[in-house]
């Protein structure tokens, strides 16, 4: 079938909201078209190129941020906190890879969520089930859980509001709180690791001095585009409205993200989100896990990825820490067997997502981690690279993952639990787990 943005029509399209007015939602899709791109297609192609050099193992990818960004935390302070803990992270990871860290984020259009459910009942009512912010609302009444299309506007202009201030973050040299002294790291008095990770500090404080004393260059200097945005293409009607050509360079770009991923619940082969990625010139990935069979790669890298082009395919799998022994080398074997030439990235947060006895969903810092560890081994011990990470994070002190050295315990998961959707890592969680993929990075 010849490929179209559109094309995607034709196929069974999963996880889509029902609006219960087609005009109105077609009338918003018109006004999206028209909008400016939040990303150029330069910027693209230049990740391409990076995560080819990451799936060579000359780079590590970060990849991290909401599970599902909601409008009320598009703010300067979230916003600035979340860009805090992503260059705190990389530059702890540069020093334990002793590599180049790509930087992406989950953020600037992560409004969208897959659904395990269409509807949701509660006390005997029966409502849409909230599929993120740029669908519905979280909260349960008819109204706030009717699809409303003007949210795929305000999705929009959140995420170029997001996007524009991180840029102007970036370019003002925001990067400079990198500085050890501004790391908040009152924790590492709790963790056993606590000398490795001060010795680390001290390491990244040389690095920056040498930097700027040296070398005459400041730490966090630089035009460049730091940062990249990724988030699941889930809503087809918004990806496509925002997929268009450009002057001289061929094909079709998606220019609201830089990396589009298709998640679990959608990357049937012959499905629509899958229909849709195929056309598109961006660099993505797919979302694989214990279901993921040698056929579905076969099918994936003929459609994806017919060439082989590194860069190109990324699988990012999720198998939880009681899984992924079993179930990694079986996937690798299988993308060798077809000749892929894929980035392999390790979620370690949803395979590890469980319920407490009193119906909380959380995820173990200690099973991230050990998913994490044995990630890095299966790879090594199949002659190759792990290359990246994808973390759901935030930059705030919440307590929605337990563990950690000063991480909530279950009975304190209510303190200051937000997520409308799966849990994150709070900021010391987060920056703890980077210190520890840094000394399995450098220690093998």
């Amino acid at each position: 079938m010849q490929w179209s943005p559109d094309s995607w029509r034709l196929r069974q399209a999963l996880q889509q909201p029902s609006y219960p007015d087609a005009a109105a939602l077609s009338n918003v899709l018109a006004e999206l078209r028209q909008l400016p791109p939040l990303v150029t297609s330069w910027e693209i192609l230049q990740l391409r190129e990076q995560l080819a050099e990451a799936a060579a193992g000359k780079r590590f990818v970060l990849q991290g941020g909401d599970c599902a960004e909601r409008f009320v935390d598009c703010s300067p302070r979230r916003i600035a906190n979340m860009l805090k803990v992503l260059v705190q992270m990389s530059l702890v990871l540069v020093v334990g890879g002793e590599r180049p860290v790509i930087r992406i984020g989950r953020f600037a259009g992560q409004y969208a969520k897959p659904r395990s459910a269409d509807t949701e009942t509660r006390n005997g009512i029966e409502l849409p089930a909230y599929r993120g912010d740029i669908v519905n609302r979280p909260e349960f009444n008819a109204e706030a859980r009717t699809p409303d299309p003007q949210l795929l506007l305000r999705g929009y202009e959140r995420a170029a509001l997001t996007l524009n201030f991180i840029r102007a973050l970036v370019k003002g040299g925001f990067a400079d709180l990198h500085h050890p002294e501004y790391f908040d790291l009152d924790w590492v008095a709790e963790s056993p690791h606590r000398d490795d990770y001060r010795r680390m500090v001290d390491t990244i404080a040389e690095s920056l001095r040498f930097m700027e004393n040296v070398l005459g260059v400041r730490a966090g200097e630089s035009d460049r585009i730091d940062f990249y945005t990724s988030h699941e293409a889930l809503h087809l009607g918004y990806e496509e409205a925002q997929t268009r050509t450009v002057p001289r360079r061929p094909g079709y770009f998606n220019l609201a993200s830089h990396f589009p991923w298709v998640g679990l619940r959608t990357h049937q082969p012959e499905g629509a989100h899958i229909e849709y990625m195929r056309g598109i010139e961006n660099p993505i990935a797919i979302k694989v896990g214990s279901n993921t069979t040698r056929e579905h790669v076969a099918r994936w890298l003929d459609l994806l990825d017919p060439g082989r082009s590194p860069g190109r395919l990324t699988f990012i799998h999720r198998f939880g820490v009681k899984r992924i022994a079993e179930g990694l080398p079986n996937l690798i074997e299988s993308v060798r067997a077809e000749g892929g030439r894929a980035l392999w990235i390790c979620d370690a947060m949803h395979g590890n997502t469980q319920t407490t006895s009193s119906g909380v969903k959380t995820r173990c810092f200690e099973d991230i981690y050990a998913e994490l560890e044995q990630a890095f081994d299966v790879h090594r011990r199949m002659g190759q690279h792990l290359g990246g990470v994808h973390i759901e994070l935030t930059g705030e002190n919440v307590t929605e993952c337990i563990g950690g050295s000063r991480g909530p315990s279950e009975r304190d998961l209510a303190r200051a639990y937000e997520s409308e959707v799966d849990p994150r890592l709070n900021y010391e969680q987060a920056i703890e787990l980077a210190f520890l993929i840094a000394g399995k990075m450098k220690n093998g």
